[in-house]
């Protein structure tokens, strides 16, 4: 059995979180390049140009690329054969605070009822799990205000049907426009209940890859193709890039619930994997 320490999981979180704010991952750079390729709108063009030397910028010059540098998501798989040898949660949130000082990252962590700010960016938001194997895997996303409000959650009536769920999420990328900076990712939880499927909504964007269930990969396709003829485009300036990827996850409800929830995220599609 492998003992992983405070000071490593520490030390992950805090490279993670320079890495997620400061590079953006390959995934994203290739969505945008094509995208720039493919947009006709001379405009939107010419935004889709923008962010990409943004990016490059960012990584070059060890930049923040956008100044909300959000607040920490983390999904952590605990594998069996693993012991940690202090508090999780203890750990990941030293990395954030060492992180935000470090890198000089905007806090942006708040109460929410006083509103006064915690000074440091914590806490972090941790979900946890256990897998087989003696690893520790942190997914880190600091993710942004912008896109994060334009969430959308409800307990539909089961006899909508399929119309009825694509109607939903389309509606929300409608009621967004241009606030969460697109190009956007679409992150789409279907099932469960409240909660869960607004948890399978924010780890769906973690995703890199289609749904390996057929009408699922499906579903996502054709929600692609009809987000991208709204004509919101790139900063909601027009074009036929509004939507880079759609992410759909499920699990099975209540017969007489329909859970479905919506998570938008920006261009600035920041997460990283961390494994010890």
């Amino acid at each position: 059995m492998r003992t992983i320490s405070f000071n490593e999981i520490k030390n992950g979180v805090v490279k993670g979180i320079y890495d997620a704010c400061h590079i953006l991952n390959d995934f994203t750079i290739n969505h945008l390049k094509k995208a720039y390729i493919n947009e006709e709108n001379v405009l939107s063009k010419n935004i889709l140009n923008q962010i990409l030397e943004n990016a490059d910028l960012a990584k070059k010059e060890s930049i923040p690329m956008c100044q909300d540098t959000g607040i920490v998501t983390c999904f952590v798989e605990v594998g069996y054969d693993v012991k940690i040898d202090c508090n999780l949660y203890d750990a990941i949130n030293a990395g954030v605070k060492e992180a935000y000082d470090k890198y000089y990252l905007r806090k942006s962590v708040a109460d929410a009822i006083s509103r006064k700010n915690t000074s440091d960016n914590t806490p972090a938001i941790v979900h946890t799990k256990f897998i087989d194997g003696d690893s520790l895997k942190i997914k880190i996303a600091p993710k942004g205000a912008g896109s994060e409000n334009m969430s959308r959650l409800a307990m539909l009536n089961p006899t909508i049907g399929i119309n009825g769920i694509k109607k939903f999420i389309i509606d929300a990328v409608i009621n967004a426009d241009g606030r969460p900076c697109p190009p956007i990712i679409v992150g789409v939880g279907i099932g469960g209940n409240f909660e869960t499927s607004a948890l399978m909504a924010k780890e769906a964007l973690l995703r890199e890859e289609r749904s390996k269930d057929e009408a699922i990969s499906n579903l996502e396709k054709e929600l692609i193709k009809e987000i991208n003829e709204l004509n919101i485009g790139p900063m909601g300036l027009g074009g036929k890039t509004t939507c880079l990827e759609v992410f759909i996850d499920t699990c099975p409800c209540h017969i007489a619930s329909l859970p479905i929830a919506v998570n938008i995220q920006c261009h600035a599609n920041r997460h990283v994997e961390v494994i010890l």
